[in-house]
């Protein structure tokens, strides 16, 4: 019967952030909401800390460094958005250390037969630390980490990152922008920071075509987020075909939350998770989802709960049905020079 294994950790308590938007309190109220639920039958692991190896796959060993001296030295601010205490080294490590953890489970021989769902819940989060450079409240790229575990340690052909965090995920956009074994898919409001993530940025080189960022303004709610996925990002997986999908799963494009514009519902966020379950079932590949940003907490908590019950559920749920939004239709003609499916 399959399964759907969730990965956690007491480290990302010991984050310490003051009262930093991105703090403990993130943690606590997720966790709460899940326990309220009996973790939806999810099984509950605690991840291990990532290896040095499997975090230098996508940063140089002197960012690795850089972060573990200035944690051991008691922490401080690595710039004006980002800061560590003493605990944020190990916090960082099974961050990333959930990611890969994820991966294994979905993609490692007997045991991924019965795994279908895979989530790795940790702070901080990763999607704008770029190669070598932490920001953004984020130390490691942890889904980055995760999807070159998929590559290098599992032989995966290709891996699928949808990113649906209200903010651009730079530090991913960075690090596979010009790989053709990476389809990185970002839905963000624009213009917000980190300011990058225009729609004319595809990639370069060998990765032309494969970075496919979709701007959105602020306001844009349900409909808009989920015509993205629907005309847009699920075309592109089957016509990439990838043996992994990754979500980088942000919740602060939340209507309550504070940090952004846009109006994404609790049930919004469900469709989401439906459409990206829909995807990878047509596909017949697992699916893994990694914890980014979302700083209301009751938002965050029931959208998270929302996104699981989705992704965990025993029969496939509805897909809302979604008109094509005129911005999604943008993006299919801007695309289909390179996703012909998008013609």
């Amino acid at each position: 019967m399959a399964v759907s294994v969730l990965f956690r950790h007491p480290s990302s308590l010991e984050h310490d952030t003051g009262a930093h938007p991105e703090n403990a309190r993130r943690i606590v109220a997720i966790e709460h909401a899940l326990s309220e639920r009996d973790w939806l039958g999810w099984d509950v692991r605690e991840s291990p800390a990532a290896t040095r190896e499997q975090i230098g796959r996508v940063h140089p060993q002197r960012h690795i460094d850089r972060i573990e001296s200035l944690c051991r030295r008691g922490g401080g601010m690595i710039d004006m958005d980002t800061l560590v205490s003493e605990g944020s080294f190990q916090a960082a490590l099974h961050a990333a250390g959930g990611a890969v953890a994820a991966v294994d489970a979905l993609l490692s021989g007997a045991e991924a037969d019965g795994v279908r769902c895979a989530a790795s819940l940790h702070r901080p989060p990763g999607h704008h630390a770029e190669p070598a450079q932490a920001m953004g409240f984020c130390l490691f790229g942890n889904v980055a980490i995760g999807a070159a575990h998929a590559l290098d340690a599992h032989g995966a052909r290709r891996v699928l990152i949808l990113d649906w965090d209200v903010h651009h995920g730079n530090g991913t956009n960075a690090i596979f922008h010009d790989r053709d074994d990476v389809l990185f898919c970002s839905i963000h409001q624009s213009p917000l920071y980190p300011g990058t993530g225009p729609a004319s940025d595809v990639g370069s080189g060998a990765g032309e075509g494969f970075t496919v960022n979709l701007p959105v303004p602020g306001g844009s709610g349900d409909a808009v987020f989920l015509s993205h996925l629907e005309h847009v990002v699920r075309p592109l997986a089957r016509e990439f075909a990838p043996d992994l999908v990754l979500l980088s799963a942000g919740y602060d494009a939340h209507a309550e939350d504070p940090l952004a514009d846009c109006r994404v519902t609790d049930d919004g966020f469900a469709g989401m998770a439906a459409s990206m379950r829909a995807a990878a079932d047509e596909l017949g590949v697992p699916l893994g989802l990694v914890l980014e940003g979302g700083y209301e907490l009751g938002a965050l908590s029931r959208s998270v709960v929302a996104t699981l019950e989705v992704l965990g559920a025993a029969d496939p749920p509805a897909v809302p049905e979604v008109a094509l939004d005129p911005l999604a239709a943008q993006a299919q003609e801007r695309l289909a020079a390179y996703w012909p499916a998008l013609a």
